[in-house]
């Protein structure tokens, strides 16, 4: 097996499958990563609470092998502070109004994970409420869990103790403790962005899944029409083993009743995999101001992007250029609420955000109806509260605002307004009926290739899933200050339920570039 911050899942899995490992071993050497390198060192500060049972539940795998029936046993995994565990850890969203607080049981996917052998690490810090409480909050800080760093890049800070190079978010611990090696791999939540970006920023594979692919039940929501939950790992091959055990139908989640999925997303991993694959690449230099995906990249972006498409070429993918519809990714009318940025350390107060009105309207409901439900030893009941809270300990809660809880507060919660209803309606007509499926249909696409996560939200507003993977690296200057090299990952977007397609031409490019480098 490779070094410890560098084996991927598969080999981790082997290594305990031949006894050339146990799981309590494995556990020891993750938690002394963390105690050196998350704690101190670099203070990468990706974990933000270790489970104290973590001990006891590898040593009760020291006797069990990974199988069929448990093909993670003894593997250690970080869930993301939203995801609801029914044990002794606290269930936060990185939130202080919310420490101490526990849920009433596993959420469907922790639940699936011990079925099938894993030993729950730990809680990973996140962007406070998936980044959905205030205007231009940095990735990676919440009032709770404080800032994650990025690994590529962990002592170069800019004012206020900002990280310079971002860890990228709302998952950013869950992908920081992977790129770092802290865990075997992580779960993470995406409502738009929060799997794709700090995946692209730590150079690592996730998928964000079609809605309704895996359970969106016991963990804390921000949007439930375009929540889910997706694995976070060093490659397409142990996304998609976590995504074998996390794809279930649920009674307790409506929208896995449609699941469509295959027997094993491993199979079918091959390098000729892209071979006759139509890759649609959104952008026509002859329509400039269309092209929104590509025209503004900066060069080195442009030299990973045109590297990542001759390498698919080379590969047998038959590359189609052109500008996906004006109408699919501009925005439909009324999608959008105004709210007042009074973030008193963005470099935009003062101006008017324009947050998503389904994110806004669908917060208070979600969030309200997890809190009545599923969130225990907390007087905290309503957003009303937590609004509350923190203005009560704003020199503690409120060191960037809350204006968006502010805005959604203002909401009835219970989504029978219009402009809600009329919202929801034209995201889906702009993103995936003008947008995706015209784009994808027109062309005869099998996927469609992103660069970083620039094709979160119209791939998100469809419902529709993404694999991310790492493309290159390249550098910046943030706030006067030149970065190393870092990551940039390249997206596989496509219609709903298409991810072991993605997987397949997400492997194929993985394995012909090998771009992933480990942090230093």
């Amino acid at each position: 097996m490779p070094t410890l911050e560098q084996a991927s899942l598969s080999e981790i899995i082997d290594a305990l499958a031949g006894g050339r490992i146990t799981a309590t071993t494995l556990t020891e050497l993750y938690l002394a990563r963390i105690e050196a390198y998350d704690r101190n060192g670099p203070a990468l500060n990706s974990v933000r609470t270790l489970n104290p049972d973590a001990r006891t539940i590898a040593g009760g795998c020291d006797g069990i092998k990974p199988s069929v029936g448990r093909p993670l046993a003894g593997v250690p995994i970080l869930l993301k502070d939203n995801i609801a565990t029914g044990d002794r850890q606290p269930t936060t969203a990185g939130s202080l109004a919310l420490e101490g607080a526990r849920a009433r049981d596993d959420a469907t996917i922790v639940k699936l994970l011990r079925d099938a052998g894993a030993v729950i690490l730990g809680k990973a810090n996140l962007t406070e409420f998936a980044n959905m409480l205030a205007v231009d909050m940095p990735s990676g800080y919440s009032s709770l869990g404080g800032q994650v760093k990025n690994p590529y890049a962990p002592f170069l800070t800019g004012e206020h103790g900002i990280p310079v190079l971002q860890p990228g978010g709302s998952s950013s611990g869950s992908a920081v403790a992977v790129a770092a090696g802290l865990c075997a791999a992580s779960i993470g939540t995406e409502t738009s962005g929060s799997l794709l970006f700090p995946a692209s920023m730590n150079g690592l594979v996730t998928v964000k899944p079609t809605v309704g692919l895996i359970s969106r039940a016991g963990i804390l929501p921000l949007a439930h029409s375009q929540d889910t939950a997706g694995p976070m790992t060093r490659t397409v091959r142990d996304a998609a083993l976590l995504l074998n055990v996390l794809a279930a139908r649920d009674p307790l989640d409506p929208a896995t009743q449609k699941q469509r999925r295959p027997a094993d997303y491993t199979a079918g991993l091959a390098a000729d995999a892209v071979k006759g694959a139509r890759i649609g690449v959104p952008s026509d230099p002859n329509d400039p101001l269309n092209d929104c995906f590509y025209g503004k990249l900066l060069p080195d972006r442009v030299k990973v992007m045109t590297e990542a498409i001759e390498v698919l070429e080379d590969l047998g993918a038959i590359i189609v250029r052109a500008n996906m519809p004006t109408s699919g990714w501009i925005g439909g009318p009324g999608t959008t609420m105004a709210v007042l940025n009074r973030n008193p350390l963005s470099e935009h107060k003062g101006t008017i955000a324009r947050p998503p009105v389904v994110f806004l309207y669908e917060l208070k409901h979600d969030l309200n109806l997890y809190l009545e439900d599923w969130a225990t030893e907390t007087e905290i009941k309503t957003i009303a509260d937590i609004v509350a809270f923190n203005e009560a300990n704003a020199g503690k809660a409120l060191r960037f605002g809350q204006d968006h809880f502010l805005a959604a507060d203002m909401t009835r919660g219970d989504l029978s307004e219009r402009e809600y209803k009329s919202a929801r309606a034209m995201d889906l007509l702009s993103a995936k009926t003008r947008g995706m499926d015209a784009y994808m249909n027109q062309h005869k696409l099998d996927a469609v290739l992103f660069p970083g996560a620039t094709g979160a939200a119209i791939a998100a507003k469809a419902g529709y899933p993404s694999v991310m993977v790492c493309g290159g690296f390249i550098s910046g200057t943030f706030d006067g200050k030149d970065t190393p090299d870092y990551p940039l990952g390249v997206a596989f977007a496509g219609k709903a339920w298409s991810e072991h397609k993605l997987l397949r031409l997400a492997h194929a490019f993985e394995q012909a570039t090998r771009a992933r480098k480990p942090p230093p």
